[in-house]
């Protein structure tokens, strides 16, 4: 079995329209089965980032952590 896996960043406007995000995952999703890809699943992959302590420890900045969305894809 083929993987593929895919950064999902959902582009909302400034009304906040969240069916536009569910409209983009539609979308990837039908462009991806074109090409004999299956979707799996919708998956959220957290990190943290290492702060700064900047010279002589000025200007230093905290550490922070973050979340991806990654699209999941078979072929079988």
């Amino acid at each position: 079995m083929e993987y593929k896996v895919l950064p999902f960043v959902a582009s909302i406007n400034n009304k906040g329209n969240s069916g536009h995000s569910a409209k983009q995952l539609e979308d990837l999703i039908k462009a991806q089965s074109l090409d004999s890809w299956e979707y799996v699943r919708l998956e959220s992959v957290s990190t943290f980032v290492q702060g700064d302590s900047g010279c002589f420890g000025f200007g230093g900045k905290p550490g922070y952590a973050t979340a991806h969305q990654m699209i999941v894809f078979q072929k079988r």
